[in-house]
């Protein structure tokens, strides 16, 4: 096959765009399933070939097309860091040796991989160019049992790399035919909560596969504003989400190891109470429960690897529900469920501003943001989205010289603007998620041009759609816009700079317009300045994504992240997050 240029090579996952938090199966689990070979002695980068630590088949059927099994095999860049400029730039060739699955397995380079792979015999080579930092993909193909390959029987893939100025670890992965099929029952919840409100969570799964499974992982995710109150003996308990409000975590992990043979075509339910309930910091939240084998070689794998603690109750145990007769999960993306709560709570973002002096021709720091006076914490963990904006008008004399990665500088109306240094506004999105107690500040460098006396410009922390300011859960509006005053009188010129909290909604300025938070001749500040939440009618089409600070998204990350991969098999990410001031 024609082999494309390396620009037709898709991007792996660090660069490609992030996936939302939407697709919560897919992503907080899922780190912990890779296996990796033994490192190499390095010759430049040392680049890590990965994928699942094992794939399990169903048997070849007696009647019609065999089912598919999706082996997705990764590279990972761990050193490398793409802002520095350091990520892998040469052509990199992958060579999958499939002689160890002959007569166990078929193997297909799947369609919709993307990836310049050809499978001739027993091999396969797949091309790349590049390798970015963090974790990339190489190439997806199919496996279906062969038709003759006995139940239980297993083999081995083997996948190396080259590169000129690269070394690749190798990697390996056992594929199987035949195996449990552990399926999470979905739970009936009320989703409409109060603080306080508690409600019990009946865990039940039934092993569908072909073989038994060899003890079981129950794995427990909840959002910060959830709570699990039972700790049971064969339980490890992560530290909770929200011990420090600046803490990056929005999640609190549980993992259950209960032993014993769980047998094909049985049902399984909790042998003891297991409950969830909505805390004084709830609003919107997500609680993720999933089952996997626990046998002795996976058990590294499915554990994220964090400090934990063990509970100190009684041990967590299961009971037969049904007794219906009939290695790797054959299905795993039924082995976990999710639900969404929202709980009816508040939340107060109270903005601060802050007053600074100066000569003609200083340049003076600025340090403006809003906190979560609580008590709820405030999240868009589904979708992946910020939370809030924060507006922030420059007063009249002074330019920017200096801003947060994190804020997007646009005209007075908010609209794009190219230069970003000197705009009149910048808008700054936060993260996915604001933590209860989080304190959001952000730095920005004035230079004085003219010495105006009580120069004001406004900052409103407001919802991220202008037409509709008003943030949902903040019932107190009135603290929502603060003040940036320069020289302010009484002060002088030269007589320092500082960031002193301006709070409130007493900047002068008229209301009305369609140019919030613009700043007049005279130095006053608009509507952002003198109605907090409303007349903000500008557009911010202009891209002004962002982190203001590390607010609890998982990451991930990116983020969330939150992201980040957080154990093995399903959900989210949170979100990638960055540092820009006080968090």
């Amino acid at each position: 096959m024609t082999r494309p240029s390396p620009k037709a090579v898709p991007p792996s996952p660090r660069t490609a765009p992030r996936r939302t938090a939407g697709s919560l199966a897919v992503g907080l689990l899922a780190a912990g399933s890779l296996a990796f070979g033994a490192p190499a002695r390095a010759d430049g980068p040392v680049l890590t070939l990965g994928g699942p630590a094992e794939t399990a088949l169903h048997p070849y059927p007696a009647s019609g097309a065999p089912q598919k099994a999706t082996l997705g095999l990764t590279v990972d860049n761990p050193d490398a860091d793409d802002a520095e400029g350091d990520s892998f730039e040469g052509d990199a060739t992958y060579t999958v040796d499939l002689s160890g699955v002959a007569g166990l397995a078929d193997v297909a380079v799947a369609e919709d991989t993307g990836a310049d792979c050809e499978i001739t015999g027993a091999t396969a080579v797949c091309h790349g160019h590049g390798v970015h930092a963090g974790l990339g993909g190489i190439a997806d193909f199919d496996l279906t049992a062969a038709k003759g390959a006995e139940e239980g029987a297993s083999g081995v893939i083997r996948v190396t790399g080259t590169a000129r100025g690269a070394t690749f670890t190798p990697f390996s992965t056992k594929v199987t035919v035949g195996g449990p099929d552990l399926v999470m029952r979905r739970l009936p919840f009320e989703r409409q909560l109060k603080p306080g409100d508690v409600q019990p969570a009946p865990i039940t799964f039934t092993n569908k596969g072909t073989r038994a499974a060899d003890g079981v992982l129950l794995t427990l995710k909840y959002s910060r504003g959830l709570d699990i109150p039972e700790r049971y003996a064969n339980c490890v308990y992560d530290a909770e989400a929200g011990d420090d409000p600046r803490n990056a975590f929005a999640w609190s992990t549980a993992l259950c190891s209960v032993e014993g043979s769980y047998e094909p075509g049985a049902t399984y339910t909790l042998g003891v109470p297991l409950s969830v309930g909505a805390t004084e910091r709830a609003y919107d939240d997500t609680f993720v429960y999933r089952i996997d084998e626990d046998g002795a070689a996976r058990r590294p794998a499915l554990r994220s690897g964090g400090p934990s603690t063990r509970g100190a109750g009684p041990e967590l145990t299961l009971r037969k529900a049904t007794a219906k007769a009939l290695r790797a999960d054959l299905e795993p993306g039924d082995n976990q469920q999710e639900a969404d709560f929202h709980t009816e709570h508040t939340a107060d973002f109270a903005a601060y501003g802050a007053e600074a002096g100066g000569a003609e021709g200083d340049t003076v720091t600025a340090e403006v943001g809003f906190r979560n006076e609580g008590p709820a914490w405030i999240s868009n963990l589904r979708s992946g989205e910020p939370v809030a904006t924060l507006d922030v008008t420059v007063p009249a004399g002074a330019e920017v010289t200096g801003k947060p990665d994190s804020c997007q500088g646009v005209t007075a109306a908010g609209r794009y603007r190219e230069e970003q240094l000197g705009a009149p506004r910048y808008l700054c999105d936060t993260s996915t998620t604001v933590r209860d107690g989080a304190d959001i500040g952000l730095r920005f460098e004035l230079e004085i041009g003219e010495v105006v006396p009580d120069a004001s410009g406004a900052v409103t922390v407001r919802n991220t759609s202008p037409g509709e300011p008003a943030l949902p859960f903040d019932p107190r509006e009135g603290d929502n816009t603060a003040r940036i005053v320069l020289n302010p009188t009484g002060s002088g010129p030269g007589s320092g700079s500082g960031s002193g909290d301006t709070g409130g909604t007493s900047a002068g300025g008229s209301t009305g317009g369609d140019t919030p938070g613009s700043t007049s001749a005279s130095g006053s500040a608009g509507p952002a300045a003198s109605t907090g939440a409303s007349g903000t009618s500008g557009s911010s089409s202009a891209g002004t994504g962002g982190v203001l600070a590390s607010t609890g998204s998982a990451a991930p990350a990116a983020a969330a992240a939150a992201a980040a991969a957080l154990l093995a098999g399903g959900v989210l990410l949170i979100t990638a997050r960055r540092r820009a001031g006080r968090g």
